[in-house]
């Protein structure tokens, strides 16, 4: 038999056959957080995507995070839309895996309302599920939805309590109090406005937490858990599961790779 040729990848030689399969197999993800958190929050979930030889990119939206010397009462929603638009212009990026997390939810539905050319699957992680000319504040019960709104005024909501996301070791919430930070009310506030069909064309996906509950996304988990067009997942864990159950999201979405 013919000795094979072999090609070099970053110094290290590889076959042909197993350069072609690594270059088949690699996926790009796109992991977009929720309210009040920032790309940090993925920390436990990036390295294990990398090591599996995919792509990640965990933006952080404007006026969050890092990018928290940019807040300002202005931002909204089609701001933090665009700050993910615009990532995946800037960097070229294809068929990518799109995931966004609670908030990040109605962040996704506009990007994959923009850009669905640019994705293969979006995910939503117990996220909302906006329809059209429908704002997140739509979506909440009564009671949260008048703390949420306690921030028009001054143009800031603060982050609601930990235990609600089910956030409860120690550790976890020392490092989440650090980094997360305030949201512009107008994100919650604005609507969303279709200029396609909010991406509903593309292969979708939802995982939906359920321990503890925190009574927001029972709602869209309800309207696609029985539709064949959905994949449908339920985790037994907290709303932030990527903190919390890091190991079954990192499960899931290498599933959806």
């Amino acid at each position: 038999m013919p000795r094979q040729k072999a090609v070099k990848r970053r110094g290290k030689p590889v076959s042909r056959r197993s350069a072609a399969a690594q270059g088949k197999s690699k996926s790009t993800y796109v992991l977009v957080h929720g309210a009040w958190h920032g790309g940090w929050c993925w920390k436990k979930v990036v390295p294990a995507l990398r090591a599996a030889g995919h792509a990640v990119y965990t933006p952080t939206l404007t006026g969050l995070g890092e990018r928290a010397h940019l807040a300002n009462p202005a931002i909204d929603l089609a701001m933090h839309i665009a700050d993910v638009v615009n990532l995946l212009e800037a960097e070229e990026l294809e068929k990518v895996v799109l995931v966004g997390h609670s908030y990040g939810g109605m962040v996704i539905t506009g990007v994959a309302d923009r850009a669905a050319s640019r994705l293969r699957r979006v995910v939503y992680l117990d996220a909302f599920l906006p329809e059209n000319g429908r704002c997140l504040l739509d979506y909440l019960q009564p009671d949260r939805r008048t703390i949420i709104k306690q921030g028009e005024m001054g143009g800031f909501v603060d982050p609601l309590p930990l235990k609600i996301f089910g956030i409860d070791e120690v550790e976890d919430v020392a490092w989440v109090l650090r980094h997360e930070m305030r949201q512009s009310y107008r994100t919650f506030a604005q609507p969303i406005h279709f200029t396609g069909k909010g991406g509903a064309d593309l292969p979708r996906t939802y995982v939906h937490c359920t321990h503890p509950p925190t009574g927001s996304f029972d709602q869209f988990a309800a309207r696609v858990r029985e539709d064949p067009a959905w994949k449908f997942h339920e985790l037994k864990t907290g709303h932030d599961c990527m903190i919390t159950d890091p190991k079954s999201v990192i499960r899931i979405l290498l599933e959806n790779a």
